[in-house]
Parts: structure tokens; sequence; C-alpha cells
């Protein structure tokens, strides 16, 4: 059985959320975000590794954090860098077997177990699962002084957990640092290798302004309803 790798990246600050903790450690419902991050990755497969990638002022509070998911490896827990590819080659200096691994925002808590299912199924026989949604808004390019209107049938806007198999995403992450590096598809995509889109969830938001924790908050009490009523 192919091993299992989620790097849950939780290196955010609470800025845009008028928090004085990052936003990570924000709760919903008496949880943590970071928790509904861990539990849904757990819930995916228990035999899932778990790697925290965490401020190194937050080590202990994302320890507390995940204290009472009790998975069957211990969870790891490794402190960020100062770019979000630092962080996660951090993360992923804790693999050192072949694996599928997800890349995850910690801050995306709303991910559910059939996504993380559906990418670990294509990147078994794609190599590379992209989650991605189509843009519902009206969408315009800036170009120097002006601006034109973008066909939004062709934008597509991407989440995580973004899943690869170990033999691309590890030699990729080699690599020295580019601006251009915005998440790991675009890394892989440096080291020459194709990526693979999947079809992404709008539920799979990110917690990032106090709205979206009320988003969340429903989500949570619709998907408990569904679970009560099977």
């Amino acid at each position: 059985m192919m091993e299992k790798y989620a790097v849950i990246v939780a290196g955010g600050s609470g800025e845009r959320m008028g928090s004085a903790i990052p936003k990570q450690f924000l709760q919903i419902l008496q949880k943590t975000i970071l928790w509904y991050s861990v539990k849904a990755f757990l819930s995916s497969y228990p035999d899932m590794h778990i790697i925290l990638v965490l401020p190194e002022e937050y080590i202990q509070k994302g320890k507390d954090s995940v204290a009472d998911l009790s998975p069957l490896y211990p969870i790891q827990l490794i402190t960020g860098g100062k770019t979000r590819f630092a962080s996660v080659k951090n993360g992923l200096q804790l693999v050192n077997e072949p694996a599928v691994i997800f890349v995850h925002d910690a801050v995306r808590c709303m991910v559910s177990t059939q996504l993380i299912q559906k990418c670990f199924e294509q990147t078994l026989e794609k190599g590379s699962a992209v989650p991605a949604i189509a843009a519902t808004d009206s969408i315009r390019m800036i170009e120097g002084n002006t601006h034109r209107v973008a066909d939004r049938n062709l934008i597509r806007i991407i989440q995580t957990p973004q899943t690869f198999m170990s033999t691309l995403l590890l030699p990729a992450f080699e690599m020295d640092y580019r601006d251009a590096f915005t998440d790991e598809a675009t890394v892989v995509e440096a080291s020459g290798k194709n990526i693979e889109l999947i079809e992404g969830e709008y539920e799979n938001i990110k917690i990032t302004r106090p709205t979206d924790l009320l988003i969340a908050e429903k989500i949570i009490a619709e998907r408990s309803m569904l679970d009560e009523s099977k």
C-alpha cells in the first residue's frame, strides 16, 4: 500500500482577521481551524502521516491543538520558513520513503474526505492532482494603463491539497527559490513536469476574513445534519 503524507502548512498570521493569534488557531465550535484540517486527512485515511509546519513560537500550541486526534502515526511538527516554498521544503524533509504527498493550507479547514480521496486516486494514476474550480465572477486583466475582460470559462481558481507522487515533488523542491513559486504546482512545473488538475469544491474555502468563520460554521452544521440523517 502506498504511503500517504499530508504536509499541512500553517504559517499564516491573523492580520486580515484582525486577530492577535495566527488564524489557524482561531476556533469554530470549540475546535481550532487547524484541528478541522488535520481531522479531515485522518478521516480520509487512518494511515495518513501528518506533518504540521508551524511558526516556531506556535509549535507547542499546534501540538496541543490536535492532541485529542490520536492518529495511527504520531503527528510530526516542524518549524516553517520565511516563504511558503521554504515552509513546504522544511516539511518535505520528514518524508523519507516513496509516497503520495498532499500539501495543504491549514486554513482550508472545510476540505472534504471525498476530495482528499479523489486527489489520492488520481495521483496514483496520473502523478498529480491539483484541485481547481471555475471562476464565477467577471474577471479583468490589467495590461499597462488599461484592462480587458477575460474569458472566465478559461480561468480556474486553484485550491489545496495539491497532491503529488514523491518522485515528482521531492526533486522539484531541490531547486532554488524563485518569486514565481506561488504554490507547489508552479514548483513542479518549473522542474519540467506537467501537473494534472482535478475538480475542486466550492465549500473548500480558505479562512481569511471574519465572515469566512461564519460560512465555515454553517458548512460544519450542515455536514453534521447530513451525517446524522444517514
